[in-house]
C-alpha cells in the first residue's frame, strides 16, 4: 500500500509539475516562432515565408460570441490593407464540423486554419483566447494584444499600426463596421 501510495504522489507531483511550468511568452522585439499549420484545405501556411513578403497578423480565436462580435472588425482589417501586403492568418480552436458551419455563414476573408488541441497558443506562449500578434516583414514581433474586445476598439489600434507598419493611410476599422451595422440594422 505504500509503495501504491508513493507512486501516486510522484505521479501526481510530476504530473501538477508539468501542468505548471509557465509559457514562455512571446513578447515584442521578439522573432516570431517557427510556425507551420496547414489550412482546412491542406495548404500549408509558413510563417517565416509569409512574414518574408510582408507583415502579418496572426490571430489566435475561436468562435465564441465574443470572439464572432470581434470577427467584422478584423474581416475588415485585412479588407483594408490587404493591397499594402498584410497577411491575416486566422487559427480557430474548433474542431472541423463546428466550424464548417461557422465559415459558411461568415464569409471569412482571411487565410484561417483550425487548432482543436491548441498548439499554436502553445508555440506563441500563450493561454489567453483570443491573442493577436503583429509581425512586420521579416519576422519580428511588433504588437500583441490579448483578449476580447467586441466593440472593435483592438482591432482599430493593430489597425492603426499596421497602417504604419506598411506605410499607409489609417482607415478607420472600427468607424466603417460601425456604419455598416447601423445601416444594417436600419434596413430590417
Amino acid at each position: 500500500m505504500k509503495n501504491i501510495l508513493t507512486i501516486f504522489a510522484f505521479t501526481l507531483t510530476f504530473a501538477w509539475s508539468s501542468y505548471a511550468e509557465p509559457l514562455k511568452s512571446l513578447k515584442v522585439g521578439e522573432s516570431a516562432p517557427d510556425f507551420k499549420i496547414k489550412d482546412t484545405q491542406g495548404k500549408e501556411i509558413d510563417l517565416s515565408k509569409l512574414s518574408a513578403k510582408g507583415p502579418v497578423l496572426v490571430r489566435l480565436t475561436c468562435g465564441c460570441l465574443g470572439c464572432d462580435r470581434e470577427l467584422p472588425y478584423f474581416q475588415a482589417l485585412n479588407e483594408a490593407y490587404k493591397k499594402n501586403g498584410i497577411n491575416l492568418v486566422a487559427i480557430f480552436a474548433e474542431p472541423d464540423e463546428k466550424f464548417a458551419k461557422y465559415v459558411k455563414t461568415k464569409k471569412l476573408n482571411m487565410q484561417y486554419a483550425l487548432d482543436p488541441k491548441k498548439n499554436s497558443w502553445k508555440i506563441f506562449g500563450t493561454k489567453t483566447m483570443p491573442s493577436n500578434f503583429l509581425i512586420d516583414k521579416g519576422g519580428k514581433v511588433v504588437a500583441i494584444s490579448k483578449g476580447c474586445d467586441p466593440s472593435g476598439l483592438i482591432a482599430r489600434n493593430l489597425g492603426d499600426k499596421t497602417a504604419k507598419l506598411v506605410k499607409a493611410e489609417k482607415i478607420d476599422i472600427k468607424g466603417q463596421v460601425d456604419k455598416n451595422k447601423k445601416t444594417a440594422t436600419s434596413k430590417k
